[in-house]
């Protein structure tokens, strides 16, 4: 096996045994290569089949079934840009987690952003660098789809209820 693909194999090992999303750099850092011979070998990995998202903080390998038997649940939300923090805030304090951002584009079809947030700190992270360049939603009119994850159903009603409450959830009506 080459160099490279042992690189590869060694970064699909690093990912698989992540708690966390792995930063690029700590990737390029790690195996003693520059950062942008790891955005190939990721690019190179996804179109070998391997499901590999990119977040806000890093890599992450997508499994099938959520080990922990949490609950995963897509809502329809709808905002300006501005209340975005308000949104987010109250699914993590509700005890969620946004999994990701997803937009129909009229031109591109659907467009999804992986998120990742689970508390305080990764809204405020996320929001310092989504300022710069504006949330997808923009480019809807403010709707949007969340995928939410929680530990049970009782967690993911109250995320719910905050989200109604807070006037986020877009109206069947």
């Amino acid at each position: 096996m080459s160099a490279a693909a042992n690189r590869r194999q060694t970064i699909l090992n690093l990912l698989r045994t992540a708690q966390a999303p792995v930063a690029a750099s700590k990737l390029a850092e790690r195996l003693g290569v520059s950062r942008q011979i790891i955005v190939g070998d990721i690019a190179l990995l996804r179109a070998s089949g391997e499901a590999i998202s990119a977040t806000p903080r890093g890599y992450v390998l997508a499994s099938g079934a959520d080990p922990d038997g949490a609950v995963l649940r897509t809502v329809a939300c709808t905002h300006s840009a501005d209340e975005m923090g308000r949104e987010l805030t109250a699914i993590v304090d509700a005890g969620g987690e946004v999994l990701d951002v997803i937009v129909e584009h009229p031109v591109y079809g659907q467009l999804t952003g992986q998120l990742r947030l689970s508390n305080r700190r990764d809204v405020d992270s996320f929001l310092h660098r989504v300022a710069g360049a504006g949330p997808l939603s923009s480019l809807t009119g403010g709707i949007h789809l969340h995928t939410l994850r929680a530990p049970d159903e009782s967690t993911m009603a109250a995320v719910i209820k905050s989200l109604r409450v807070g006037g986020f959830l877009l109206s069947e009506e």
